[in-house]
């Protein structure tokens, strides 16, 4: 069976993460975003794997033939303009030329592989999608099925007028004629060639099974989704927990944590399970590590640091007397002494984040930072909750972080910002 990962995007709606790197390669837990896709797609069978690229292409090119090179035949091609998701699984057909079903599923996923495994099992007519229940249909495209086959297909409806809770979970089943589909979709008011203008016009021409699932899924979106999925992945795809690294005396590791090869955790050092500790990090003395939470790589926590449910990766320092609380912060950041990352508002209503222009309900009452890579701290500095610090900025001591920081600035008083080549 031939498999196909969509991962050309850019993933604008997770800045200030993806201005430095491709979304398919944010982390959750020990591994990264595409390696869901993948996993499962192997685990159902395939057996020849075409991913395509685009932006930042390299990154993901090199990461998917490290890691996955050696478990199943792979091949890449680049999108090109970004046309849309039906360009991009046709790019990737014509490099197939398929005589067997194909298997293809969104790269920025996080998921119970049993999903695309089911699929697969249950697929009949020209193509299969699988689908999931969702508490609020507006943020999908929702399927209406008839006696298992689909009938409509709507994207983002109004609440009250989707004609489902079942929304379209980004993995399909098509068989080689689905072809004429794809070559005849026309461009959608986005101004894109959408696999799902291909799909209802083969429910209408033909057969399109439906195949609901009841199992974990994340349509990781925007920064904060990556703090549910991470919890999800810690708590259910690991391995049995281990311990490769230094655990010195007097460090007390509560319920289920990983501890790579190569980190040190020193004494007074507390972590609570769920938790991934990198290689290479270095914890303590003296800091607590909460549930939830994943430091990729060496990154450096200091003396009476506290850090929950958070995502920390490579190369940063998380200095001594420093608070980091349900955060994504990007590699090689500097967070000075004493930096506060606040994630409760006064008024305990939830956390709103500023997503491309517009100000989102992140549903959330907990939600602290999210922080480019590059960033530096000042000793002091306090963030308010649903900040962003975009790359390679940075703030005076003693500042308040009250609205986001613009990537390249620094911030030396309230409001008040100065350009700042962070990049040295």
């Amino acid at each position: 069976m031939i498999g196909i990962v969509l991962a050309a995007g850019e993933g604008t709606r997770m800045r200030p993460l993806t201005r430095t790197r491709p979304k398919v390669l944010l982390p959750v837990a020990d591994r990264r975003l595409i390696d869901f896709s993948i996993e499962a797609l192997v685990r159902a069978g395939v057996e020849r794997l075409v991913v395509v690229t685009e932006y930042k292409a390299g990154a993901v090119e090199e990461y998917v033939e490290d890691r996955w090179g050696g478990e199943v035949e792979l091949s890449f091609v680049r999108q090109g303009k970004p046309l849309g998701t039906a360009h991009a699984v046709y790019v990737a057909w014509r490099e197939i030329e398929p005589d067997e079903p194909v298997v293809v599923a969104n790269g920025d996923l996080v998921f119970d592989p049993k999903l695309v495994e089911r699929t697969v099992k249950e697929h009949e007519g020209v193509a299969s999608m699988a689908l999931v229940e969702v508490d609020d249909p507006s943020e999908f495209g929702v399927v209406e099925l008839e006696d298992g086959y689909v009938r409509s297909l709507v994207e983002k409806p109004d609440p009250e007028e989707a004609p489902s809770n079942l929304a379209n979970a980004g993995v399909y089943v098509l068989e080689p004629e689905f072809e004429r589909y794809l070559e005849d979709v026309k461009l959608s008011p986005r101004g894109e060639f959408e696999i799902t203008d291909a799909l209802l016009t083969a429910a209408r021409e033909e057969e399109v099974k439906g195949v609901p699932q009841d199992v974990y899924w994340s349509d990781v979106g925007r920064p904060w989704d990556l703090l549910d999925a991470n919890e999800w992945a810690l708590r259910n795809v690991m391995d049995r927990p281990e311990v490769e690294g230094i655990v010195e005396e007097g460090v007390e590791l509560r319920g289920p944590v990983w501890v790579a090869e190569g980190a040190v955790l020193k004494p007074g050092t507390v972590v609570e399970g769920p938790a991934y500790i990198g290689p290479g990090c270095e914890l303590g003395p003296n800091c607590y590590i909460r549930p939830a939470t994943t430091l990729v790589g060496n990154v450096r926590v200091g003396q009476a640091v506290e850090i929950k449910n958070s995502i920390i990766m490579e190369d940063t320092n998380v200095s001594h007397l420093s608070y980091v609380g349900d955060s994504v912060i990007g590699a090689e950041c500097n967070l000075g002494a004493g930096t506060v990352i606040a994630n409760l508002r006064h008024d305990e209503r939830n956390v709103k984040v500023v997503v491309k222009g517009e100000l989102e309900d992140t549903g959330r009452r907990k939600f602290g930072a999210v922080i480019g890579d590059g960033v530096k701290t000042g000793v002091n500095t306090s963030i308010l909750p649903g900040r962003k610090l975009g790359p390679y900025s940075a703030t005076a001591p003693s500042t308040v972080v009250r609205k986001n920081v613009p990537e390249g600035k620094m911030l030396i008083e309230d409001g008040v910002l100065v350009d700042w080549d962070g990049r040295g």
